[in-house]
């Protein structure tokens, strides 16, 4: 199948008979699995390398935020493709339970209906919600593992404790204004990409039932979906440093084992890459 880009008409053309080496988004097949917080992950497409990021971005605006997506039938065969193409990699029937964030775009909601053509009807859904700005919090101990404790080549510090210090406080300023917000949201309210996998207690669980599936299910398979909210494409003069921080991945698992460490977890994303998760751990 290919996807391009019209420039002229500004428009994205589908193809879903041929392949062409203008596409900007192909299939992903079995050699795209991931190993991620070792559970299985995979995802349904992937950009081309030649894509710009001005592209990228307008491209994953018409997949998250289009109106109807029944009413769009490219985009619809767009989505069912790769979950018939996840559906090939693993027995959906195998699973009882899937999760996905709560979110603006209709993906999720539509790639849920399409996979209950697999799965039904064992398949239960449960849907993970933004929690209140006052209950943010941060992994401080775990960020000062990862970066303030690093070392350089010759065995010194990276950072002096002044220098901790301040970025601390830093950190500490922007919880005190995430805390004063009527609403939360990594991808306005953080600005310094490298904070969002350390962001805990973003995400609850929608009602006190969904709670209390979690913790009833015991070792059965549980698959997690999400659309491309993961990937944080930036502007064409910071291309490389394109982020997929996993951020709301990590806090979807984090979410779910803090009441259950039983169940055989498989993370689905519509658009991803095949490092995805390799800055998240």
């Amino acid at each position: 199948m290919g996807i391009k880009y019209d420039s002229i008409l500004q428009k994205f053309v589908f193809d879903f008979e041929h392949d062409g080496g203008e596409d900007i988004v192909s299939l992903t097949g079995n050699g795209y699995q991931v190993e991620a917080f070792g559970r299985c992950f995979y995802y349904g497409y992937e950009f081309a390398e030649q894509v710009d990021g001005a592209v990228r971005s307008a491209f994953i605006k018409h997949v998250k935020f289009s109106e109807s997506i029944q009413d769009n039938p490219d985009l619809a065969m767009f989505i069912k493709k790769a979950v018939d193409n996840l559906s090939h990699q693993i027995n959906l029937y195998d699973y009882n339970l899937v999760v996905m964030p709560e979110s603006s775009s209709k993906v999720n909601e539509y790639m849920l209906r399409y996979i209950y053509r697999f799965a039904q009807p064992t398949l239960r859904k449960m849907e993970l919600v933004k929690n209140l700005p006052a209950n943010i919090s941060f992994d401080m101990d775990a960020y000062e593992q990862q970066y303030l404790d690093d070392v350089l080549e010759n065995g010194r510090a990276r950072y002096t404790e002044a220098q901790k210090e301040e970025v601390k406080n830093s950190i500490n300023q922007m919880l005190d204004l995430i805390h004063k917000k009527d609403y939360f949201t990594i991808a306005k309210d953080v600005k310094k990409s490298r904070y969002r996998p350390y962001m805990m207690q973003f995400l609850k669980y929608a009602s006190k039932a969904d709670e209390e599936l979690c913790a009833t299910i015991r070792q059965q398979n549980v698959l997690v979906i999400d659309d491309v909210k993961d990937c944080q494409w930036q502007s064409d003069s910071e291309a490389e440093n394109k982020n997929t921080s996993g951020s709301t991945i990590n806090e979807i698992l984090r979410t779910l084992r803090i009441l259950n460490e039983d169940n055989e977890i498989t993370i689905f994303s519509l658009i991803g890459r095949k490092d995805l998760m390799a800055d998240a751990n």
